[in-house]
């Protein structure tokens, strides 16, 4: 039986967790035109766009070294995406990332996580006023990493923030997006997909804080289970402060269980201190194969092995079509043809 959550937190609840040297190597490719840092802990750009909110990402915070600091300047259009390699050398690190845009700058960012760490991180994105951003975090990490990170977005007057959160590897990996706006007119697309194997524990802990009034935000997180042990936490919280009249907000969370011993909590919750919005709503469902669509494929002479896998598939699709970067959406098909692979044998 798989350990609980807190006692595989190789101790970055409780203050034991030490940083050593091996811990995660950071490389950052940016395109030209884009302002790369190294700053230290006094830098007046750090905090901005939120403080820690729990025990993992205030030790985070305070055990820091340095922090890098990717800057997009005022209305720099940027056509390639900026790509942050984060790779695990088997050790503990803690660790800042700040990823700020100016007035109506547009830029992708990819931050890619890989080998073995433990890591405990603090990540923000403070997008300014008309501008664009979209991060695709992806969690590929080896079967022994564990990996806590608080993502903090502070959005600008009529801006846009559109998060991809991919999760598949880590022992346990435990994601805290957040999300609050600076004026009016903001948006916020918070989309996942996760697939949770054998023993391993995901966990995204979503808030969106509508603190501005006339602002949207939409939350789609997707995931799948197989294998004894595979445990899924998935917590949407919606904020709609007595301020934000106007709110239009929405979220989902959908999984698929491919076998049992496999374990799905998802929780859905809309605090709503106005009665002044345009919409506020949220949905969740857990189930097994849709057997209606396994049996309409079947019918039309594709095997039961090869149906499954295009229900999964499809299950996924929409998700990664938002990721827009086909060399990151192939390599992830790939990861979920991988996963399929052992759910369906």
């Amino acid at each position: 039986m798989a350990l609980p959550p807190l006692e595989r937190l190789a101790g970055l609840h409780d203050g034991t967790a030490v940083a050593t040297g091996t811990g995660v190597k950071v490389a950052v490719e940016a395109p030209e035109g884009v302002t790369v840092e190294t700053v230290g802990r006094d830098d007046a750009r750090l905090g901005r766009a939120g403080t820690p909110v729990d025990r993992v990402a205030a030790q985070a915070y305070t055990s820091f070294e340095l922090a890098s600091v990717v800057t997009v300047p005022k209305e720099t259009v940027l056509t390639e995406p900026v790509r942050i390699a984060v790779h695990g050398e088997g050790g503990v690190a803690f660790a800042h990332q700040v990823i700020e845009l100016g007035p109506f700058a547009e830029a992708v960012v990819v931050i890619d996580h890989t080998g073995d760490a433990v890591l405990a991180a603090n990540v923000e994105y403070v997008i300014g006023d008309g501008a664009k951003l979209t991060v695709i975090s992806v969690q590929d990490w080896d079967d022994k990493a564990v990996h806590v990170a608080q993502h903090d977005a502070l959005v600008g007057r009529d801006a846009s923030f559109k998060s991809v959160v991919v999760t598949f590897g880590g022992d346990l990996v435990r994601l805290h997006p957040r999300v609050s706006y600076a004026a009016t007119g903001g948006e916020a697309e918070l989309f996942g997909l996760y697939f949770t194997d054998r023993g391993q524990h995901q966990e995204h802990r979503l808030l969106v804080d509508h603190n501005k009034p006339h602002n949207r935000s939409n939350a789609v997180y997707k995931g799948a289970l197989q294998g004894e042990d595979a445990h899924a936490v998935w917590i949407g919280d919606v904020l709609i402060r007595a301020a934000a009249e106007g709110t239009d907000t929405y979220e989902m969370n959908r999984n698929l269980v491919l076998t049992d011993g496999a374990r799905v909590d998802s929780v859905p919750n809309l605090e709503i201190e106005t009665g002044e919005i345009a919409g506020a709503g949220h949905a969740s469902a857990t189930g097994r194969f849709d057997d209606e669509q396994l049996f309409y494929l079947m019918a039309r002479g594709i095997p039961e092995h090869e149906a499954r896998r295009l229900v999964v598939r499809g299950f996924f699709a929409e998700l990664v079509q938002q990721i827009g970067l086909p060399d990151v959406e192939e390599r992830l098909l790939a990861k979920i043809e991988e996963e399929l692979e052992a759910a369906v044998a």
